[in-house]
């Protein structure tokens, strides 16, 4: 076997990786111009991913009342169904990603996606609900994967995290863009018009990417496929760096608390502050509660968000090269902050205040994207760069968008047993704030097994 290919050798190239973010790449760069507009149109394509993905947490009212649901089918709905497709199949198509023209499969999957969001303002039941979410989780699946990894081979390592924070913004911006679209349109029009309104303008942009986005990486090949590790390869070499293991649990972690978070903001606000809101829509002109609230909501999660993810991802790139564990450290600094400010809040008073003082925790708890992410690309070879993507994907959104949502709605019920639906669900959303101090412990850990070049 070639050194080439040999796991123990691939181990190594890892680690450099890792721990020298001057390394250079197997095959030359696209220019500035191009790389940037990849990562932009890319950027774009999440924002999509995330409007269709959270759309449905600015319906789960009106979805609720529509169809007489309970909040663990809510969570369901927004969390374990989408998550166990998004998931599972998020490391076949990654395999794919190594294999094929990176930018065709994200295309097509952005189609497969945006019409089951569609579907979904079609459903009349649970089930047919559910079976529209699963879809849409299909359909992404093989988005993040494709494009993170495409990203990493289309920039310098040392502008990695600043790249994949930019990406990143798609998580902040796209859920903006979701609840304020979805609030608007469903306050006139319905909350079956909002997932149709959303899906529709993916299969143009699914276009503009399939003729567009460039590729750097050197097409399939037999000398191409003769780099490319198998699955098992790709394990073995991530059970040998802890610090992989330790950042996926921290992501995990931090994911739980935001989609669980995220799926009931609108159900809190709307149980606790409906008349406060709707006399603050009525004074800027709004249709009613839902659509301010959206709009509100919408503008603090992407504005604070947005900005969290570009300071997190350049922050990461200035510590990372000075201290090897700076990726790790910039994400532990900020969830340990995070953590008990987003749990002070939702005693604040008012609902506007409420949505004025999430601006500072919300900032803090997006600035881990781009350094973790960064870390992730830097600690596998550039053919394999999509299936640990993936990998770490899987953990992440097994432990947080597949619980997250669920367990949010049961602890939001059990609480409501004692104190009702409105404080049942501060209460909730108390209790996950907290979580954040385990994924800040994660996240150092991972600094220390960085440091050490594990």
């Amino acid at each position: 076997m070639s050194s080439a290919t040999h796991p123990l050798a691939q181990v190594a190239e890892a680690k450099a990786d890792t721990v020298a973010p001057a390394a250079t790449h197997d095959f030359p760069l696209p220019s500035a111009a191009a790389a940037r507009y990849s990562v932009w149109l890319l950027t774009v394509i999440y924002m999509l991913n995330f409007v269709d993905r959270q759309i449905v947490n600015i319906l789960a009212e009106p979805i609720k009342r529509d169809l007489g649901l309970a909040d663990w089918q809510l969570g369901a709905m927004t969390g374990l169904g989408f998550a166990m497709f998004y998931t599972t199949l998020g490391i076949p198509m990654a395999r794919l990603a190594e294999r094929y023209h990176r930018g065709r499969i994200i295309a097509g999957c952005l189609v497969v996606w945006s019409g089951f969001t569609v579907v979904c303002g079609m459903s009349t039941t649970f089930v047919q609900i559910l079976l529209a979410r699963i879809g849409v989780g299909v359909g992404e699946a093989g988005c993040t994967p494709s494009a993170q990894s495409l990203i990493a081979d289309s920039v310098p390592v040392n502008k990695r995290a600043s790249a994949l924070g930019t990406f990143s913004m798609g998580v902040p911006v796209g859920s903006l863009a979701g609840l304020v679209l979805g609030g608007i349109v469903a306050q006139s029009y319905g909350w079956r018009a909002a997932f149709m309104v959303a899906g529709a303008p993916g299969i143009l942009l699914a276009l503009i990417a399939f003729a567009t986005l460039r590729d750097p990486r050197p097409s399939s090949t037999p000398a191409s496929r003769a780099n490319l590790l198998p699955l098992s390869a790709v394990l073995a070499q991530l059970r040998q760096q802890p610090a992989f293991w330790w950042l996926a649990a921290g992501a995990a972690i931090t994911s739980f608390v935001g989609y669980g978070q995220q799926a009931f903001y609108v159900s809190f606000f709307l149980r606790n502050y409906t008349p406060e809101l709707s006399a603050a829509a009525q004074s800027v002109g709004f249709a009613g509660p839902l659509a301010f609230v959206g709009v509100a909501l919408g503008i603090v999660l992407g504005v604070s968000g947005g900005i969290g993810t570009l300071v997190g991802g350049r922050l990461g790139d200035r510590f990372v090269a000075k201290d090897a564990g700076g990726y790790g450290m910039v994400a532990a600094i900020s969830m340990l902050l995070a953590g008990p400010l987003l749990a002070g809040v939702f005693f604040a008073g008012s609902g506007l205040t409420i949505l004025m003082l999430l601006i500072v925790p919300l900032f803090l708890k997006n600035m881990w994207f781009g350094p973790v992410f960064a870390g992730i690309q830097g600690m596998i070879p550039q053919r394999s760069r999509s299936t640990a993507t993936a990998i770490f994907l899987f953990v992440l959104n097994a432990g947080g968008l597949g619980l997250g949502a669920l367990l949010t709605g049961l602890i939001s019920d059990l609480f409501a047993s004692s104190y009702g639906e409105a404080e049942g669900v501060r209460y909730a959303l108390v209790a996950t704030s907290l979580i954040s101090f385990l994924s800040a412990f994660c996240f150092w850990r991972a600094a220390v097994a960085m440091r050490r070049g594990a």
